[in-house]
């Protein structure tokens, strides 16, 4: 070595470069020289060995045809026989097939001199047109074969070759052999213009073309002396040429600056070492190692898994094994000079590609080692791909596993650290090409590969990889590795970063890193995490330009993050990296504060009074910024990184200080004046763009909050106004109906009252709509808060009417003075001993209760203008579409709506058989608040009240249900009490539900039932809401009013139209009685009652006389006579309705009284339907005919020749159910009893009950949705002939088991149906608040 010490290898830049810790450049010297001695010898021996072939085959061509047949042609089954043996297959790049194609196109057109031959033309054409066949190149793109597509080319050459005329014999099988070679260099060439080629897709074509390619007659016995001459003197040849003649030699002298005549000497030196042979026994040391688990090249421990382990362990000795039998084909001296071994055998396996280059460089020939010929050293062997057992004996003659060759790192071109070797290599060659790059030779306009490494040193590095057997994966990850340390120092740009990754990449695609060795893995994932952390610090530092970062300044960065954070192999550099990326993230806020302090100090510096003005520029700055990066960088960078939420997290919460900072300088700015500094509408302005911000900040930051109140800060001034509004509504309300007088002011009946309050509303809802506010959604809300207080107004109206009206109807005269206790007692018993029956005194009604029938009347038709003239239903809208404001987490409340319908079978007080009560209902709570009470329903053991309460709750309330007797004096009696539990829980489904609840007493006895209707809704706090409670406010006080005007005429109606009347009607009179003089008696007595006359007339006769003997038969005018007081009472209080109620409530009181009349007959005719017997008898023929001409003579009546209520309203359904009773009132009572089954049956198979939801206050918002449910109210369908049956079989005897069994039957069939009703609808609700995607429990609460 004491020439090396000569060369000129002195540079300082050079030493600088290098690693620190690095092998001596001796010995790296002398083994690369080695390798490239070894190159030099293979490649001039493949040279030989093609170059006396083609001599050969030009001599004896024509002698020698079939010979020549015998031992050249190639059988293409058995070129590809690893393909059917199911060896692993190399894809072709999918764009080959469209450069094929234009190659291919380029060939038949003649365009391409290199393939001008016409027979080759003529082959390829007929391939070219199967090839464009679209079945052909589907498949082709699906497996992307190359065999396949050599294959599909031989099969179309067969046969264009066996029809050449000039082909005689079989001389066309050479010609094909001959058409595939060529078709293969065809693919080469397409292939040089094609990036990410695998280098195992070249090598197997080198293989296969060299396969069909023409060789040397060996065992023909011609020329063997020459052969054997040739090739013994080849090695010599080689060695004794120049080192000019040396292009890898050439190599290692530039790259380490050796002179010419030193490299000389060093060649000359190696000689003898660096011989085939000694290269052949590395190979088979490598071998033996291998096998006996030495640690060079590789052994079990250097593997995670047996997987990994067997599978390198077969390619490495697939590998080794191919270059063993190429070096014996080349030199079969080699195999004389060794003992053979026959049982060795070797799998296929490819050898190694290059990491540095798509494609192999052949272009310069003084840069190159090698021709189109094969060669060990840079393309695969021509065994390659073939088993073991399937190699030619020839060949296996010449291989052999020496089993003297000893175990452990004895080798000659291997050196003791082979990857040490190979990194200080590739350094060295970096390095080199890189101060060419910027040496004075190198023009800036040339082209200089992101690899750095010239082709020269390219080639020069994958020999010695394949000599030293430096995996794939170790290479790529070294020169990963060197790229970073350079681009670390500055030395290489940042784009050889990725296309450094680029072969990690590929090595990772090519095998899976689970079958990489152990020491690979982690140094990949050491490379990647020291990557990983440079390129943070350089995003780091890449954000100093915020926020005008553009995307091209990070993507390089982010393409490396990305490809490394995907790999999954940075996971033990975590908590380092989570510290790196928490500096990063610091350090964005802390450029957007700078950014943000910056700008507003230059907005506020600026000259002006408006102090609104600098907030509102601001709002415009950060909105642009947001936009910006939201554009530039929609998604997180590495993905975990949000920009624009960094910056908007930053600068929003730094907006709303300065805002809250700004707001007592607003208020005063914007009220000092008539012409304040900052106008209302900057005010506006600046709200609109701040809930901008905070819906930009809750987007981009979902899990940051701000505690910025942004409707306290700003609508204080509406808010001020509308508690004002509300305040004053209360005085409204008592001023208006305290100036009232109750009487009618124009034809539509009310009175002042009712004009005076909504005059007042209406101002308020015009001077909201004249404030004009911009956000409709704040607009909305301003609106919903005084529909809150319009309803409330309504309320207080109803209320204050309702006691008003109830006065008039119950009047207490001032000069009453309840009696005393004797006196009292002895008044009631004063009355009970005068007749059998309780004297009824009719009522007479007042005009100034007709007048506040009618206030409340108008007030629905006004508030119904003033739900159009506020648009509620837009509002709500709105409403509905526009992001939630934060509010405070309140509990929801739910809206109880509770009706007493019906008391059945009470017990009196006291034990007369006779006896009744005089009931009514209260509601109490838990602390004993009363919260309901209904009317008082005289003289009835089963009162039927039909009234409705609400009641608010947020959580269960239980409450105390009291039916008490009203006393002429002191305490009123409880009659029986029940408790009921209203849980929001229990009432979700929105229905409403029917509960009965048994009445106990003090001494716990059973005191009868009440039947309780509860349903329940959301309170929600919207517009709608709001009207629907002020408009059932407004029902509920009419329907009262009207509900006491009819108690009012109950009573005479019930003693007019009685059996008592009937059967005095019936029933012969005494002698001496003049029946007209007391039906004249009958009628004064009603008289009397309505101030014509004191006098009274006793009803019925007295039983002591004699019934006088009737006729047979009544006439009409006898019947009618009978009610003729009833008609009296109607002309008198009727005309009183009729004059004072407008239009629609007079309709509405006519009917109602209608309807009582219906009831009463009904009464009169069948009893209730119960399983409890009743003591009503059935009436007889006569007096069913007399009930129905009275109902007849009532209809006639109210219809009035068509001046009266329509004779379809009278005609309704409950008209038809009663006429339908005359029907069955006569059958037999077995038949009966079958028809009430039959139609039982029919009606529950074909009538499903519908359970519906809650008549919601939504339902009664305005009065089309009123009209719309009474529409709906109004189709219902006709009584069941079943429940008439039933109800009449009540009187019959022996009927009470019967009904028991059917009322059960149809209980438990129609309870079955509702809770499958039940179930559908819940199931419904479930859809639809999954699609509506709004799970809140109020807004659930009250759909419609």
């Amino acid at each position: 070595m004491s020439q090396l010490s000569r060369r000129s290898y002195d540079s300082t830049t050079h030493e600088k470069r290098l690693s620190k810790y690095r092998v001596t450049d001796d010995d790296l010297f002398d083994y690369v020289l080695r390798v490239a001695i070894l190159g030099h010898l293979t490649s001039s021996k493949v040279t030989d060995v093609h170059t006396r072939a083609t001599e050969a085959k030009e001599k004896e061509h024509h002698s020698k045809l079939s010979g020549a047949i015998s031992q050249s042609i190639v059988s293409i089954g058995d070129i590809f026989k690893e393909i059917r043996d199911g060896s692993k297959s190399v894809k072709f790049p999918e764009k080959l097939l469209k450069v094929l194609e234009q190659k291919l196109q380029s060939i038949v057109m003649g365009r391409d001199q290199a393939h001008s031959d016409q027979l080759t033309r003529r082959t390829i054409a007929v391939f070219y047109n199967h090839f464009m066949g679209e079945g052909f190149r589907k498949q082709m793109k699906e497996n992307r074969s190359i065999e396949e597509l050599i294959l599909m080319f031989a099969a179309q050459a067969t046969g264009v070759l066996r029809k050449e005329p000039t082909l005689v014999d079989d001389a066309w099988k050479v010609e094909l052999n001959n058409q595939i070679a060529q078709f293969i260099k065809v693919l080469r060439e397409c292939l040089k213009g094609l990036s990410h080629v695998s280098p195992e897709l070249n090598s197997r074509l080198d293989m296969y073309q060299s396969k069909l390619a023409p060789r040397p007659l060996r065992e023909s016995g011609h020329d063997s002396v020459t052969r054997d001459r040739v090739d013994s003197g080849s090695t010599a040849h080689g060695m004794n040429a120049s080192v000019q003649d040396m292009a890898f030699v050439m190599t290692v002298a530039k790259l380490f600056k050796i002179p010419e005549h030193a490299m000389q000497s060093e060649v000359d030196r190696l000689r003898k070492t660096c011989t085939d042979k000694a290269a052949l026994v590395d190979l088979k040391t490598c071998l033996k190692n291998i096998n006996a688990g030495s640690p060079f090249p590789g052994r079990r421990e250097d593997f995670s898994n047996d997987a990994a382990w067997n599978q390198w362990r077969t390619l490495e000795t697939s590998h080794l094994s191919q270059l063993v039998v190429a070096m014996v084909s080349l030199n079969p001296e080699l195999a004389k000079s060794m003992q053979s071994d026959g049982n060795s055998s070797y799998a296929s396996g490819a050898r190694p590609g290059s990491i540095y280059s798509t494609s192999r460089s052949d272009s310069t020939a003084n840069m190159t080692r090698h021709t189109s010929t094969a060669s060990v050293s840079s393309r695969r062997s021509v065994f390659s791909g073939i088993a073991g057992d399937e190699i030619p004996d020839t060949v296996l003659e010449g291989v052999d596993l020496d089993e003297e060759i000893p175990i452990g790192h004895h080798f000659t071109f291997i050196p003791p650290n082979p990857k040490k070797f190979y990194k200080r290599l590739v350094e060295y060659c970096l390095v080199a090409d890189l101060e060419l790059m910027f040496s004075p030779e190198v023009d800036d306009a040339d082209e200089v590969p992101l690899t750095i490494l010239s082709p020269s040193h390219v080639e020069l590095i994958n020999e010695c990889a394949l000599r030293w057997r430096i995996g794939q994966p170790y290479r790529a990850i070294c020169f990963l590795e060197l790229i970073k340390q350079f681009y670390e120092r500055g030395d290489v740009p940042m784009e050889c970063v990725p296309e450094a990754l680029q072969t990690v990449r590929k090595a990772l695609h090519d095998l899976d890193i689970d079958k990489w060795s152990i020491q690979d893995s982690e140094l990949l994932a050491n490379v990647y995490g020291g990557l990983y952390t440079i390129f943070l610090s350089s995003l780091y530092h890449s954000m100093d330009s915020l926020p005008n970062t553009k995307v091209s300044e990070l993507q390089p960065y982010l393409s490396v993050l990305d490809h490394i954070g995907e790999s999954g192999l940075i996971g033990r550099f975590e908590a380092d990296i989570n510290n790196r990326i928490s500096d990063l993230e610091v350090r964005i806020r802390d450029i957007a504060t700078e950014h943000y302090k910056g700008k507003m100090q230059e907005l506020q510096s600026a000259p002006g009074v408006n102090r609104a003005l600098p907030l509102l520029l601001m709002t415009d700055e950060l909105e642009k910024t947001a936009k910006q990066l939201d554009k530039r960088f929609p998604d997180p960078l590495i993905g975990r990184i949000d920009l624009v939420s960094l910056v908007v997290q930053v600068q929003v919460p730094l907006f709303v200080i300065d805002l809250q900072k700004s707001a007592k300088k607003l208020l005063e700015s914007s009220t000092n004046g008539p012409t304040p500094d900052v106008p209302i509408q900057d005010i506006f302005s600046l709200y609109r763009r701040t809930k901008t911000l905070l819906s930009m900040f809750e987007a981009f930051c979902p899990k940051n909050h701000i505690e910025f109140d942004i409707s306290q800060f700003f609508m204080q001034y509406v808010l001020h106004w509308l508690a004002d509004t509300d305040n004053k509504t209360g005085q409204w309300v008592h001023a208006a109906i305290a100036a009232d007088k109750f009487q009618a002011e124009n034809a539509e009946g009310h009175s002042s009252s009712i004009v005076d309050l909504f005059d007042s509303l209406r101002s308020s809802i015009t001077f909201l709509q004249d404030l004009e506010w911009s956000d409709e959604y704040q607009n909305a809300r301003f609106f919903t808060s005084l529909s809150k207080t319009i309803s409330k107004a309504v309320e207080q109206y109803c209320r204050g009417v309702e006691e008003l009206f109830m006065a008039e109807m119950f009047p207490r005269p001032t000069d009453y003075l309840q009696p005393q206790k004797s006196s009292a007692w002895l008044e009631k018993a004063k009355q009970l001993a005068t007749t059998g029956e309780k004297k009824v005194d009719p009522f007479n009604f007042r005009p100034e209760s007709c007048v506040k029938l009618n206030n409340v009347e108008a007030a629905r038709k006004l508030l119904d203008n003033m739900y159009n003239q506020m648009q509620v239903d837009k509002i709500t809208e709105i409403l509905a579409a526009s992001p939630p404001v934060p509010e405070k987490v309140e509990r929801p409340r739910f809206l109880f709506t509770v009706k007493i319908v019906v008391a059945e079978n009470l017990v009196p007080l006291d034990s007369s058989p006779s006896s009744q009560l005089d009931t009514f209902v209260t509601f109490s709570d838990e602390a004993g608040n009363r919260l309901a009470k209904t009317r008082t329903i005289y003289e009835t053991l089963n009162p039927r009240w039909e009234e409705t309460f609400d009641i608010s709750v947020d959580k269960p309330l239980w409450l105390m249900c009291s039916i008490r007797d009203r006393a002429l004096m002191g305490q009123h009696d409880v009659v029986g009490r029940c408790f009921i539990c209203l849980n929001p829980a229990q009432y979700g489904d929105f229905l409403t539900h029917d509960v009965w609840q048994n009445l106990e007493s003090a001494n716990q006895s059973n005191q009868g039932r009440i039947l309780l209707r509860i349903s329940m809704e959301g309170e929600k706090d919207d517009a709608q809401f709001y009207f629907g409670r002020g408009f059932r406010s407004l029902k509920r006080s009419e329907g009262d009013m009207m509900r006491i005007f009819i108690d009012k005429m109950t009573p005479v109606i019930r003693q007019s139209v009685s059996r008592s009347v009937l059967k005095s009607l019936l029933k012969g009179g005494s002698l001496g009685l003049d029946y007209n003089k007391a039906l004249a008696n009958v009628t004064e007595f009603y008289r009397s009652a309505m101030g014509s006359s004191a006098s009274e007339v006793q009803i019925p006769l007295p039983s002591s006389e004699k019934p006088r003997v009737r006729p047979e038969e009544l006439s009409d005018i006898e019947i009618e006579r009978a009610i003729v007081p009833l008609f009296d009472y109607f002309d008198a209080n009727l005309q009183i309705l009729n004059t004072h109620l407008s239009e629609t409530a007079k309709e509405m009181v006519m009917l109602r009284v209608w309807k009582e009349i219906l009831v009463v007959i009904e009464g009169l005719l069948i009893p209730p339907l119960s399983k409890l017997p009743s003591d009503m008898k059935p009436l007889s023929d006569k007096e069913v005919d007399i009930v129905f001409k009275w109902l007849k003579f009532l209809r006639d009546y109210f219809h009035a020749n068509g001046e009266g209520i329509s004779l379809e309203a009278l005609q309704n359904q409950k008209y038809r159910d009663v006429l339908s009773i005359r029907l069955y009132y006569d059958w037999h009572t077995d038949t009966l009893m079958e028809e009430c089954v039959r139609a039982m049956q029919q009606s529950l198979r074909e009538a499903v009950p519908v359970k519906k939801r809650v008549k919601s206050v939504y339902n009664q918002r305005n009065l089309g949705t009123i009209k719309e449910r009474k529409k709906e109210k109004n189709q219902e369908k006709e009584t069941s002939s079943g429940e008439i049956i039933l109800r009449i079989l009540r009187m019959r005897p022996g009927t009470q088991e019967f009904m028991a069994q059917q009322l059960d039957i149809m209980a438990a069939v129609r309870a079955e149906q509702e809770r499958s009703q039940t179930v559908q609808l819940q199931r419904k609700a479930q859809r639809s608040r999954q699609v509506a995607s709004q799970p809140s429990a109020p807004s659930m609460q009250i759909q419609t």
